[in-house]
C-alpha cells in the first residue's frame, strides 16, 4: 500500500489522502464509489480541519469554500448608480426591458475594490463568489419612521401606581369581607 496509512504519517493534502484511500480500498478489494468517497472526505469524518494545511480543491482546482468561515458583509452602493433600481435587475423578469449589465457589472467591481480595501488586508485568502451576490436596499425603518415620546415623570407614575394599589387593597376587602 502507497503513502502513509501504516506509517502514521500526518496528511495535510486531501488530494494526497483521497489517492491514498482509493488505494487502500482497492487493496482491500473493496469498490469506492463516489457518495462512500464523498461522506469520507466531508470534513470532520476521517480528518480534522487544519489551518496550515493544503488548500481543498475542486475538479477545476478552484479552492473550495469553508462552510465554516463563510461570512457576508454589507457594503455600501457604489457612487454613480441611479435609485432606484429596477425591479428585478437580475433580469430574471426583465427580459431585455432594461439593460442590466453595466449595473451588475459596477457592482462586482465595486465590491472586489471593497474587498481590497476592507477585508484582504486582514484575510488575505478571502474571495467573493458572485454567484451569491444580492444588490438591495436596507430602510431601517426607526430611523426613518420612529418618533421619540417622552417618558411621563416619576411622581406621575408613583401616583398612578398608589392609586392602583388602594384600588386593588379595595378589591381585595370586598371578596375577603
Amino acid at each position: 500500500m502507497k503513502g502513509g496509512f501504516e506509517a502514521g504519517e500526518l496528511v495535510k493534502d486531501r488530494a494526497i489522502f483521497a489517492e491514498q484511500l482509493s488505494d487502500a480500498f482497492d487493496a482491500a478489494g473493496i469498490t469506492l464509489d463516489g457518495a462512500l468517497r464523498s461522506a469520507l472526505l466531508a470534513p470532520g469524518s476521517l480528518g480534522e480541519r487544519d489551518p496550515s494545511a493544503e488548500i481543498c480543491r475542486d475538479k477545476k482546482g478552484q479552492p473550495e469554500p469553508d462552510p465554516d468561515l463563510r461570512d457576508t458583509e454589507n457594503v455600501p452602493f457604489p457612487p454613480g448608480i441611479k435609485l432606484p433600481l429596477s425591479l428585478d435587475y437580475e433580469g430574471r423578469k426583465n427580459k431585455g426591458k432594461v439593460d442590466v449589465d453595466p449595473l451588475l457589472a459596477l457592482v462586482r467591481d465595486h465590491c472586489e475594490a471593497y474587498l481590497a480595501a476592507e477585508v484582504l488586508p486582514y484575510r488575505p485568502d478571502a474571495w467573493i463568489d458572485h454567484s451569491k451576490i444580492k444588490v438591495g436596499y436596507e430602510i431601517p425603518f426607526n430611523r426613518h419612521f420612529y418618533e421619540y415620546e417622552a417618558q411621563r415623570p416619576l411622581d406621575q407614575i408613583e401616583r398612578d401606581i398608589d392609586g392602583l394599589e388602594k384600588e386593588i387593597m379595595a378589591m381585595l376587602k370586598e371578596v375577603t369581607t
